[in-house]
């Protein structure tokens, strides 16, 4: 039961004459009056036991996108129910509105919609769904939480996708695909055709022009070489969820840019014809996708990566060799989405280079913190310089750990949130036209 502001405001307007004409035993009188009122209020209201609450929750929803839910209200009691339902989501749904009024008549049904904007990704939650009853004198309701539980799973916005089309065209320019006069190169042989004008004369076969004459009698016609990327090449994602991957970076928690960053790479690769697997791993595996091609990657791979959140413990780096092996046992590009920002925390990872490196491409990619960048230049007052001393020896200490994982024969790619997902693909799409996966 609850009592309602219209209680509360009779209690006090009537109050204040009876207690000046009237005395104590007249705000006793008063007092006894509206609570007989709020009795026969909660008699005659409708009960809310007599509910049966139902759902309808779309599975799945992309974060920060709109999705609507459904609540279905059944009133299975004999007096119409008439009052305010409440919708538990935790926090981070985003549910608008709240607290939504209703009336059902006995025997029928009622459809409540509320829209989740969700603002954190994983699995959220709802607890139940609370109905507050009231009469017709709206003094006292009768109030009761329906357990209606529902779950939302929250996938990664893939905000990096706008990169897609332009990474794709420079991949279809790679292969040849393009109508441009200049044709990319690759290292696979793919064939012959007649030199036009534009074409590197180093991919002239001169034996193919020396077997070809030209039927009018004009000579021989030049032949050129037609080249395509590698493909059906191996690409293994390490994601570290450790607990460095919990600091938030430009209001992004690292975890979750390299989340972006694994996706645009996996959609890139998989249209060039690579195989993409994945490994989310501190000191487990946390998640895995492999042997998903096209489509189904995508879609796997976000359905994997929703849930997880950086676990506050150190990575075993001496555990990512076997992982990979047990991911392929050929050669592949590795890659690795961690942070090298500090010295005594990478001497794990540096230990363990070595070993991948000596079967494997091994490409490691970290945020960069724009506001140490920012720091950095900033020296107009004495706090100012010290912060950009502190900032000074962050960069310093990076560039030392990125110095030392080049000298091991790693690669290393670096960023800010917004830059770091197509810097990657980028340096994917080098590497792929250099011939080294």
């Amino acid at each position: 039961m609850a009592i309602s502001g219209w209680f509360i405001a009779a209690l006090a307007l009537g109050a204040v004459p009876v207690v000046l004409l009237g005395g104590w035993p007249g705000l006793g009188l008063w007092v006894a009056l509206l609570t007989l009122a709020g009795v026969v209020d909660v008699a005659l209201a409708g009960s809310p036991a007599a509910l049966r609450v139902s759902r309808e929750v779309p599975g799945r929803a992309r974060l920060g996108e709109p999705v609507e839910t459904t609540l279905l209200v059944l009133n299975t009691g004999r007096r119409t129910v008439r009052g305010v339902v409440r919708d538990a989501w935790q926090p981070s749904a985003g549910a608008r509105p709240t607290r939504q009024r209703v009336a059902v008549p006995s025997g029928e049904r009622r459809a409540l919609t509320t829209v989740l904007t969700p603002t954190r990704r994983g699995e959220l939650h709802a607890a139940g769904v609370t109905v507050r009853a009231h009469g017709p004198l709206h003094l006292v309701s009768r109030q009761r939480t329906l357990r209606t539980p529902a779950a939302l799973r929250v996938l990664p916005p893939f905000a990096s996708r706008r990169h897609l089309p332009s990474r794709i065209a420079r991949l279809r320019e790679l292969d040849g695909r393009t109508s441009l006069l200049v044709r990319g190169q690759g290292t696979e042989f793919d064939s012959l055709r007649e030199y036009v004008r534009g074409d590197d004369v180093r991919s002239i076969d001169w034996r193919a022009t020396a077997r070809r004459r030209d039927p009018a009698g004009g000579g021989a016609k030049l032949v050129v070489r037609t080249w395509r990327p590698e493909r059906d090449r191996r690409i293994v994602i390490v994601i570290d969820s450790g607990r460095r991957a919990a600091a938030r970076i430009a209001d992004e928690v690292r975890l979750d840019t390299a989340f972006e960053a694994s996706l645009l790479l996996a959609a890139l690769a998989t249209r060039a014809g690579d195989r993409v697997d994945l490994a989310v791993y501190d000191r487990r595996v946390r998640g895995r996708v492999q042997g998903a091609t096209g489509a189904q990657l995508l879609a796997r791979m976000v359905d994997v990566l929703a849930p997880i959140e950086p676990e506050l413990i150190e990575p075993d780096w001496y555990g990512v060799p076997a992982l990979v092996r047990s991911i392929t046992p050929h050669r592949a590009l590795v890659v690795l989405l961690t942070t090298i920002e500090a010295p005594g925390a990478a001497q794990p990872l540096l230990a363990m280079l070595p070993e991948l490196t000596r079967n494997h491409t091994v490409v490691v990619a970290s945020v960069t913190d724009p506001d140490v960048l920012a720091a950095a230049a900033e020296r107009r007052s004495s706090d100012e310089v010290y912060r950009a001393a502190a900032a000074e020896r962050a960069l310093l200490d990076a560039t030392r750990v990125a110095a030392a994982i080049r000298r091991l024969g790693g690669e290393v790619v670096t960023g800010a949130p917004r830059d770091l997902p197509p810097a990657l693909a980028d340096h994917y799409l080098a590497l792929k036209a250099a011939g080294r996966l």
